[in-house]
């Protein structure tokens, strides 16, 4: 018999389904184990079983109300390991873990972190995002929130080696799991509202540099001090964003704002880029602002462009 003050898996799915932070908490508590045995029988000891578990885990916040049986909510957890492990054995190139993995793009222009902020779960995920140091946060963001999402794709943006990203992805992902089961009773901060703020900036600053005049609460948010890094950077000593921008609106490129992730002090705009036609070394079609801020201010800004460092695509001049 189930002791009254030790909750049934039935009576904390239901609870977990009626947006109870603490009841899914002690849920992927209680089923870690039997989780964890489903990926190591089909991937071995390795990282690719921990990162199995670890994204069922975040598949499990976001989709805890599709369960239909609630007492059998041990079974449905396993069959996402298993799911998430069969897929990873047939993958042909890394996709990104928040879900069965092929349903995240199913359209172009919806990524998983829209797909949460539909759920409950949203704000307590990114309190505990924030909580990570912030190297593990932005490889962390990329994979999991971003169009940004092979290990290489990865590495490339953030000027690392692919097992440097694997290693901060093993540990944001174990120190996640930590802090959600710590703060599951506490209220959140307002996830939603972060990335909107950033997205009203984004389309501000967008705007007005391509009209050469960016408006004064914009212009606060880049001091002198701040740098640009990476690719752009030809000259690799200290250079502002600025002079960056106003040479891609002499060149005509045009930017196009297409999504938006953002935490306290990192965010990511997402973009498609417009060149007119007959230029010289047009800029590739897709790139990303990654952007480290401190007291609200920009402090760095690297441009990247996905796929073109890899995959032998013409580098922007």
């Amino acid at each position: 018999m189930v002791p009254l003050n030790h909750p049934t898996d039935e009576e904390l799915t239901r609870r977990a389904q009626a947006r109870d932070t603490g009841a899914l908490g002690l849920l992927l508590t209680r089923h870690q184990a039997p989780m964890r045995a489903v990926a190591l029988s089909l991937l071995g000891y390795g990282p690719d079983a921990e990162d199995a578990v670890q994204d069922a885990a975040l598949t499990a916040l976001r989709r805890i109300g599709d369960v239909r049986e609630p007492a059998a909510v041990g079974a449905w957890l396993r069959a996402i390991v298993r799911n998430s492990a069969r897929m990873r054995l047939r993958a042909n190139r890394e996709l990104p873990g928040l879900d069965g993995l092929e349903q995240l793009r199913s359209r172009d222009d919806e990524h998983p972190e829209r797909l949460i902020e539909q759920h409950a779960m949203r704000d307590w995920i990114w309190d505990a995002v924030e909580e990570l140091p912030q190297q593990q946060r932005l490889v962390l963001m990329l994979r999991h929130f971003s169009g940004i999402t092979s290990y290489q794709e990865i590495a490339e943006a953030c000027e690392v080696p692919v097992g440097t990203v694997r290693s901060r992805l093993n540990q944001a992902r174990a120190k996640m799991a930590k802090v959600l089961l710590s703060t599951r009773t506490q209220g959140h901060e307002d996830a939603a509202a972060i990335t909107e703020d950033s997205r009203q900036e984004a389309e501000v600053t967008l705007d007005g540099a391509m009209r050469g005049q960016l408006p004064g609460e914009i212009l606060e948010l880049w001091p002198a001090e701040t740098e640009l890094v990476g690719v752009l950077n030809k000259e690799g000593g200290r250079v502002h964003p600025f002079p960056a921008m106003r040479e891609t609106r002499t060149k005509g490129v045009t930017q196009h704002l297409r999504h938006v992730v953002a935490s306290r002090d990192i965010a990511i705009w997402e973009m498609e880029a417009v060149n007119p036609a007959g230029i010289s070394n047009p800029c590739p079609p897709s790139l990303a602002w990654l952007m480290f801020r401190q007291d609200g201010r920009v402090r760095k800004l690297r441009v990247v462009f996905p796929g073109t460092l890899s995959g032998g695509a013409q580098q922007p001049s």
